[in-house]
């Protein structure tokens, strides 16, 4: 795998490195080096504060261990934004947070309070253990064609850190159905996820970032980006009414009636987003869903080779267009919430990208943090969104994260929020 380098190396990546180790620390703990070298890894140290260098450089990177032993993870906000952005990146992530003193347990891996690598059932794990989470990151790394894939798992939900934060008392009796119950959720959740992508079509032309951040175990959102074909890729943001498991279950509802083409004997054709807005109107209204079900959706189809973006939308927020030395731009299309009437029509409008675009694609959840509609303004865009415009897509889809992390908010006022966002290169 490489032949193997000094921890002490903290220079920058000039070749392809099995392991890099983020951390604060002037060395690795001597038992983690020594499980390198038997197993003739190459890796190196690399201080948390350039980990923007493994962002330029992901192919030579094969796996990255975080050491942030002696850091509380769940209120550390700079390892949170290390490690969401790490991830959105698709980096086969470990996360070392606590130093267990026994000579064979030697140390614990538990999730923090973002979306990654490990789940938070895990206590404690032996050096075997360890080396069996790095080899199957540097086998999904090294060989992305071997059928094996590894999906980091999901951040706690917004109210699971309410309720860790502001425990309720509960009558003994009722404490196992609620535990069952939450369980329960929370491999909801989990499940949901796997029908989010696991990798972004990041490329030379465009590049993606994504956030999810359900109001509870599950969410009422749900978003693809998903490449159609060589010249245009598709990408979307729904959101079902309301939120927790029946808006959940709508999402999975969506993913699998939004169709992006139609294959015909060997050859296919591309939907227009009108044309996929209005199919999938039918479809939901032809459910007749109980409970008045109804769903605002956003899709967007982007054509790499002209740099056209045509898209079409019902009831949903507005994509807003990012332009160097412009004002952010609503982009405007006319279109109904889905499932109310089944012969609704749906507009869609193109407007041409160029190098340097960007674009921020949402629910509603996160209208708070970049803007709301006033009766006598128009749509106003909050201050803290307008200071973010200049920056990379990730770098605004980043903040979005934390400031949504940050927030203080009454329970009773959670949303789903989600953001998409691309920058045409």
């Amino acid at each position: 795998m490489g032949k193997t380098r000094s921890a002490a190396d903290t220079g920058g990546l000039t070749k392809f490195t099995d392991v890099v180790c983020l951390s604060d620390k002037t060395d690795m703990p001597a038992e983690i080096r020594k499980l390198f070298r038997h197993k003739k890894v190459s890796y190196c140290l690399l201080p948390l504060d350039r980990y923007q260098e493994l962002r330029t450089r992901p192919d030579l990177v094969g796996t990255v261990l975080v050491d942030a032993e002696g850091t509380d993870v769940a209120k550390d906000p700079r390892l949170a934004r290390i490690l969401e952005s790490l991830e959105r990146e698709s980096f086969g992530i470990v996360l070392l947070t606590q130093r267990i003193r026994r000579p064979v347990r030697s140390f614990s891996l538990v999730s923090s309070e973002s979306s990654f690598s490990m789940p938070s059932t895990v206590e404690s794990i032996s050096l075997d253990d360890l080396w069996a989470r790095i080899s199957i990151n540097l086998a999904d790394r090294k060989h992305e064609h071997s059928g094996i894939t590894v999906k980091p798992a999901a951040s706690a939900c917004l109210t699971e850190r309410l309720w860790m934060n502001h425990p309720v008392d509960q009558p003994q009796a009722g404490g196992a159905f609620v535990d069952s119950l939450k369980e329960q959720l929370r491999l909801a959740g989990l499940l949901q996820r796997d029908f989010l992508p696991s990798k972004l079509p990041n490329s030379d032309q465009v590049h993606w970032a994504a956030t999810f951040l359900p109001a509870e175990w599950v969410s009422g959102d749900i978003y693809d980006v998903a490449r159609i074909d060589e010249q245009h890729i598709g990408f979307y943001v729904a959101d079902a009414v309301g939120h927790s498991m029946p808006a959940a279950l709508l999402t999975i509802f969506i993913k699998q009636a939004l169709q992006m083409r139609q294959t015909i004997d060997n050859s296919y054709r591309i939907f227009s987003p009108a044309e996929v807005v209005r199919s999938l109107n039918q479809r939901m209204a032809g459910q007749k869903l109980s409970g008045y079900q109804f769903v605002t959706c956003c899709y967007c189809l982007l054509n790499l080779k002209t740099g056209q973006l045509t898209f079409a939308r019902a009831g949903h927020p507005y994509p807003i267009l990012l332009r160097k030395g412009l004002p952010p731009q609503q982009l405007e299309a006319r279109g109904s919430l889905l499932g109310i009437f089944e012969n609704a029509d749906f507009t869609q409008q193109t407007v041409q990208l160029q190098s340097g675009d960007r674009l921020l694609l949402y629910s509603d959840g996160a209208e708070p943090l970049i803007g709301r509609l006033h009766d006598k303004e128009g749509f106003r865009y909050t201050d803290e969104f307008l200071a973010l415009t200049d920056g990379s897509i990730t770098q605004i889809v980043d903040r979005l994260t934390d400031m949504a992390n940050s927030r203080d908010v009454n329970p009773a006022e959670l949303d789903d929020l989600t953001v998409i966002g691309l920058e045409l290169l």
